[in-house]
């Protein structure tokens, strides 16, 4: 399996941002092709080391990092990766990872 991990910052408008990512963005997101389970953050999220502004996390599961890029090619992927710009308009806003995930 393959995930991407998506790390939000602290938004200036938080209620704003809750508003357009759960009722618009994960809707989207959840249409991805191949997609097989998206998940997020619930509460307060403690940092152990390093900056603290981390708002939410949201992390998608695919079969595969393959199915990752070729979510994000498609037309749905593309839609997906503009609306982030909405609610999380600067690079900075955010940290994608993309990694096959290992059973230790």
């Amino acid at each position: 399996m393959a995930m991407m991990l998506v790390v939000y910052r602290s938004p200036k408008d938080p209620e704003a941002f809750d508003q357009h990512y759960f009722n618009i963005h994960v809707p989207l997101a959840k249409r991805l092709p191949g997609i097989i389970r998206y998940q997020t953050s619930k509460g307060t999220i403690l940092p152990l080391a390093g900056a603290g502004e981390t708002y939410l996390i949201g992390l998608l599961h695919f079969g595969s990092l393959s199915a990752i890029k070729e979510a994000f090619a498609s037309d749905i992927g593309k839609a997906c990766a503009a609306d982030r710009r909405k609610f999380a308009p600067n690079d900075e806003d955010v940290q994608m990872f993309l990694f096959d995930d290992q059973e230790v």
